[in-house]
């Protein structure tokens, strides 16, 4: 293996493929041979490869030379070929073979990572193309607390594929279609004769509007059938209905863009409406293919392993979340060629996805094997919870606004860094922009850090403490090591054409060998859609950096440009890891 490529990538992956030499050598008849690598926790290595048990029962009785595991796992010691990657290996209990990196090879990596860029990390993926169908609210209702987990949990599986070289279509599949338009079109002509005229803020606060309609639509037969008729003519192309509706949902879009605006959040909108012209022709192929059946007057598809049908046309003729849902998927895959589709909803949509999956593997659209690509996967997540252990609302038990809950985040980490002089010191501007990236730092991350499928309970105190497992702790602890930096006055791109870093403390190869397990965590990130991975990363990085910071004095020592370079490539692989959780760093606090 060349050196070059030695430097790049995955650690773990860079040591399966030493190992996966090994494995051809020691037991050229077992060809199908996975290498098995995992980091250690105990004190025998670094990293462990796990072969010899498995392998055991493959090759006893084959005539082999060997006899039992440990004496595969010796095999596999010696098999593995000459790198400078590795210090020295032993063998352990039932044949684990333990390996402890170079701590020279450890130290180059970061220096070529230095002079390279974080790039130089990023995780090889094996797609070119992927879509990822995240946040996705109504529009004319408000966007709540579970579009916020949908919108930060999308926006970081996007962000960390993006940065492993994976084209993303961020998409909103925002809900634009259905019979509610018919109710608010209706309501929108009553209220406002001259409703082309109407501006935002004539129609006011759209959830109000949205709620009086329906109350009408509830109370009102004549309404009722208005309304149900006026579904008919948007849904004919009629166009005063299409121009009524495409107002409605312009009023709705500047609501949301004030949301993706604070979160920092990019995202293409093709909503219900995009895929309603697919249909038809989605339905056909399904239909051709003897998927769908009659079913009490609807159209179905029945699938094994579930009690109820997918029910893609209503026994009324019209379509539904399936019928949008397969049209989309076959959207996805044939015209906008994606190889993962990814969709980031709340868990209580996870039939009804696995139904959508299961008909599109019936249709050969989707391979039957679910590690195989093209490959559709739903995103599950739990429940915002109060402090009264019930979904999160205000005090009136309405949703509660995200505009609202993102302002409140910003103005109470505005008042902690009025409260520690800040405004003293700093100009508006920075009080500003700091207030912001901490305050929507510490919504993101609170919401992060956990394993999505879990609830989790909303605490402003909680998110923006400075101890603990916080973003504010995480963005304050990469302002400190900024400040460490300055206070050196070296110039950082000099020391890394002159300095050469070196791992002799025992805390220093600590943290170097933790920056080089960056791209495997990201890599495990992506591929399990975990960002809560990202996030134990980086606060064990962080309390790594603190033991390494309080036992290697760095400024004014003998150590001090390697210890430099050490600080600066913590700094930037914290950057990164703020980048792909959609955080902003601090420099200074």
């Amino acid at each position: 293996m060349a050196n070059d490529e030695e430097t790049l990538g995955s650690l773990k992956k860079q040591l399966a493929k030493l190992f996966e030499a090994s494995l051809r050598v020691t037991v050229p008849t077992e060809t199908d041979v996975e290498p098995l690598v995992a980091a250690c926790t105990g004190n025998f290595g670094d990293y462990q490869c796990n072969n010899a048990m498995s392998l055991w029962p493959r090759i006893k009785g084959k005539g082999t030379e060997f006899r039992g595991p440990p004496a595969v796992g010796q095999a596999l010691m010696k098999n593995i070929p000459q790198s400078e990657m590795i210090e020295k290996c032993s063998v352990a209990g039932p044949g684990f073979v333990n390996v402890v990196i170079s701590k020279n090879w450890i130290a180059k990596s970061i220096q070529k990572m230095l002079t390279h860029g974080i790039g130089e990390w990023a995780p090889r993926l094996s797609i070119q193309r992927a879509v990822v169908d995240f946040s996705s609210p109504n529009i004319a209702k408000e966007m709540h607390v579970g579009h916020l987990r949908s919108t930060i949990i999308g926006d970081t599986l996007a962000r960390m594929l993006e940065f492993s070289n994976v084209e993303v279509l961020r998409r909103n599949h925002v809900g634009d279609w259905g019979t509610q338009f018919g109710m608010l079109i209706e309501f929108l002509f009553e209220k406002f004769p001259n409703w082309e005229h109407a501006s935002e803020t004539a129609i006011g606060d759209l959830q109000a509007f949205y709620k009086a309609s329906k109350q009408r639509f509830d109370e009102d037969p004549v309404f009722k059938e208005r309304a149900q008729k006026a579904v008919v003519k948007l849904q004919g192309g009629e166009p005063k209905y299409r121009k009524a509706w495409t107002q409605i949902c312009d009023i709705s879009r500047s609501e949301f863009a004030k949301v993706y605006q604070r979160l920092g959040v990019t995202i293409e909108e093709k909503g219900e409406s995009f895929y309603n012209p697919y249909i038809p022709g989605v339905l056909e192929k399904l239909s051709n293919l003897g998927l769908i059946e009659e079913s009490q007057g609807a159209r179905v598809i029945f699938l094994e392993g579930f009690n109820i049908p997918l029910i893609v046309v209503k026994s009324d003729g019209g379509y539904n979340y399936a019928s949008t849902d397969l049209a989309a998927i076959w959207y996805r895959l044939n015209e906008e060629k994606a190889e993962w589709i990814i969709y980031v909803t709340d868990v209580g949509q996870s039939q009804h996805f696995e139904m959508v999956f299961k008909a599109a593997k019936r249709a050969g659209w989707l391979p039957a094997d679910n590690n195989s690509y093209p490959r559709a996967n739903h995103v599950g997540f739990g429940l915002v919870l109060g402090e009264d252990g019930k979904r999160f609302r205000t005090r009136n038990t309405e949703v509660v606004r995200l505009v609202d809950l993102l302002d409140e985040a910003k103005t109470r980490s505005k008042a902690a860094l009025i409260e520690r002089g800040k405004d003293k010191e700093w100009t508006e501007d920075e009080l500003e922009q700091t207030a912001e990236a901490v305050g929507y730092g510490a919504v993101k991350y609170a919401d992060l850090k956990n394993n999505r499928l879990t609830n989790y309970t909303f605490n402003f105190d909680q998110m923006l403490n400075d101890k603990g497992n916080t973003a504010v702790y995480l963005l304050y602890a990469h302002a400190r090591i900024c400040s460490i930096i300055r206070k050196s006055g070296k110039d950082m791109e000099e020391l890394k054409k002159t300095a050469e870093i070196s791992l002799d403390h025992p805390d220093e190869r600590v943290l170097g060998l933790h920056l080089l397990q960056f791209a495997e965590n990201v890599e495990e990130a992506c591929t399990n859609l975990l960002p809560n991975v990202l996030c134990e990363y980086l606060y064990n990085l962080s309390e790594n950096f603190t033991k390494f910071y309080s036992n290697c004095p760095v400024i004014g020592k003998p150590e001090e440009a390697s210890r430099l370079l050490l600080c600066e490539a913590t700094a930037v692989v914290m950057r990164q890891c703020f980048h792909l959780l959609g955080i902003v760093p601090v420099y200074k606090i």
